[in-house]
């Protein structure tokens, strides 16, 4: 799990989200409100599809646009479950949340550099990629 990951508050622009995901090369940001609790997510496809492709002005918040329907996981959720939800879900982040509260994120990355789990990564991902159920 990335402990220090990069975040971003509720009331931020989406101006602000962009260049934090271009200053540190990421595409995903968790939505924190005060206190690291999460909020939701955003995404840099979050940004262009509900944000810019939708003619968001200046003034438009993170929180306005923010994913809230997402998939967490507890600390105590061993690294062999949170692959089986990535793949499940299709999704390659699980933030990490106790009472509310971001602790972190685990990637799919984080997986995979564990060189017991690298074959559970390369099976996690090509369920990942696989085209969604209907």
């Amino acid at each position: 799990m990335t402990r220090d990951c990069v975040t971003i508050m509720v009331d931020a622009s989406l101006h602000q989200a962009a260049l934090l995901m271009r200053d540190h090369n990421i595409g995903f940001l968790p939505v924190v409100g005060e206190g690291r609790e999460l909020a939701g997510v955003i995404t840099d496809r979050d940004l262009v599809i509900r944000g810019y492709a939708d003619h968001q002005l200046e003034s438009v918040t993170v929180g306005e646009i923010v994913s809230r329907n997402i998939t967490s996981i507890r600390p105590s959720t061993t690294v062999e479950e949170a692959a089986r939800i990535m793949a499940k879900e299709q999704i390659r982040r699980l933030p990490v949340v106790d009472k509310g509260r971001l602790l972190g994120i685990v990637a799919l990355g984080d997986i995979a550099i564990r060189k017991v789990l690298a074959h559970e990564a390369g099976e996690t991902l090509g369920r990942i990629s696989l085209p969604a159920e209907a």
